[in-house]
């Protein structure tokens, strides 16, 4: 056995050219694709942590006909005893009261249609945090140009500057990322922005009677901090719903959709506003492990053991986000195994290759004695030293990309930004974590490599002595 693995050894750098471009070929096969599925699955755990973790939940617990008819008629009574049923179950981080209902918003001249959400303040800064997405800067086409004149900007920065005429923004590092602002430039047009642009909020208190508006709706109605909002709507049984409402502050929300309607008020305001007395809506849930939901959802509803509830997961009340990445991982399947499709014909044509060269040495070597099943066994080894150095390589090289790639995101700026904060997301690029994904290419390339050593056993097999002699 020994005297296989060293013989196997030798063999394979006696054409030191053929094993280099073998060992490429796996090399590069495993280290692309393991940095694109990485940057794919990165990409999808941050979506659902923007759309799912930071403002719905991986689970929440209805009313069973909410999901199907989502009116306040079908809220249910927020208490002690549903409390104490959640917080038994172990694997929930945090459970988060809500209130969600629709209303017309008005200040006068613009009225729309508004998605108001009743929220417990301090729970709810471990879920949307909407204190965090307070507006602390507004860039009008007035102070854009006071800052110009103030400051000695590049001219790239200058039209990017005007460029973000009108736009808010909930902290600097995001300011910086659409100036594309290096240290320096930072240093020199921070305290400029902090004089010039600066916009005042505050968050609610636990029974403020004062509401958050988004970002978009605030700009729409024409509304600003310590203005009033009037909120129309229906409530509790058809209970009438009318109110006027001082605007604390406005929060810049990554969805459009939600930016265009969303108004934050407490729970004790909301359950006040549509006469719910303490009712609910839904009941978000986000996880500590998120790859036990389906497991914590059943454990959920054995813990309420009611008929009047329904626990669902994310999967089930955001269906549109499980097709939108279930069919891009689909695409990203394709893609790589049409990648490893093209490298395992390179490494069966490099299979052939070396068989069609060493033909009349394998046949000496069986004419002075080696059994043509020893002589087989040879050659998967030496298959199997070649795949594997091959694989090793890729997934060592690749490994500190995705570790950088993991800690610091790439951040995209400039019109690829802009596309992705229109379709809601933070313009940024994540790699995942080593996971199972990260295994899998190697082995796949070894099952390709096992695929490819049926030619020389089937060669060797059939080989007459005589023939191969005469080559």
């Amino acid at each position: 056995m020994k005297r296989s693995f060293v013989m196997a050894w030798r063999n394979i750098w006696r054409n030191k050219r053929r094993t280099l471009i073998t060992i490429a070929s796996i090399f590069f096969a495993v280290f692309f694709a393991v940095i694109m599925r990485s940057f794919q699955l990165g990409t999808y755990d941050h979506m659902i942590h923007q759309a799912i973790e930071s403002f719905s939940g991986y689970i929440q617990v209805q009313n069973k006909e909410f999901f199907y008819n989502p009116t306040l008629d079908h809220s249910f009574e927020y208490n002690d005893d549903l409390i104490s049923s959640v917080d038994q179950v172990d694997n929930i981080k945090i459970a988060v009261p809500r209130v969600e209902s629709f209303a017309l918003a008005s200040t006068g001249t613009q009225s729309k249609g508004v998605l108001v959400t009743g929220i417990d303040t301090k729970k709810e800064k471990t879920l949307s945090d909407p204190e965090n997405r307070l507006v602390k800067f507004r860039f009008t086409p007035k102070i854009v140009e006071s800052i110009l004149n103030e400051t000695d900007l590049p001219k790239k920065q200058r039209e990017l500057l005007k460029a973000n005429e009108n736009q808010s923004y909930s902290s600097f590092s995001r300011i910086s990322l659409d100036l594309d602002l290096n240290k320096d430039l930072e240093k020199t047009i921070l305290p400029v922005i902090k004089e010039k642009a600066s916009f005042s909020g505050n968050y609610l208190e636990p029974n403020d009677n004062g509401i958050l508006i988004s970002d978009r709706l605030a700009k729409y109605l024409k509304a600003n901090v310590g203005d009033t909002v009037v909120l129309i709507g229906s409530g509790y049984h058809g209970m009438s719903a009318a109110n006027i409402f001082p605007v604390r502050g406005i929060v810049k929300l990554l969805s459009p959709e939600l930016d265009n309607k969303l108004v934050y008020m407490s729970l004790s305001t909301a359950q006040q506003f549509f006469s719910l007395g303490n009712n609910i809506t839904s009941l978000n849930i986000n996880l500590h492990d998120t790859d036990d939901m389906y497991e914590t959802q059943e454990d959920i509803k054995e813990a309420i053991n009611s008929d009047e509830f329904t626990v669902k997961n994310w999967e089930e009340f955001n269906p549109t986000l499980k097709q939108q990445i279930e069919g891009d991982s689909v695409g990203g399947v394709i893609f790589i195994g049409i990648l490893y499709f093209i490298v395992l014909f390179g490494i069966i044509g490099t299979v052939l290759m070396m068989i069609a060269e060493r033909k009349r040495e394998l046949g000496v070597m069986v004419a002075i004695g080696m059994s043509k099943i020893k002589l087989s066994f040879v050659l998967i080894i030496e298959m199997l030293f070649l795949g594997f150095i091959g694989t090793l390589s890729g997934l060592v090289v690749s490994a500190p990309i995705v570790i950088i790639g993991n800690r610091n995101p790439i951040k995209m700026s400039g019109e690829l930004a802009k596309m992705y904060e229109d379709m809601g997301f933070d313009p940024v690029m994540p790699l995942a974590w080593f996971d199972q994904y990260f295994l899998w290419q190697a082995l796949v390339i070894m099952i390709m490599v096992l695929i490819a050593c049926y030619l020389p056993l089937r060669r060797v097999r059939r080989m007459k002595v005589v023939n191969a002699l005469r080559a």
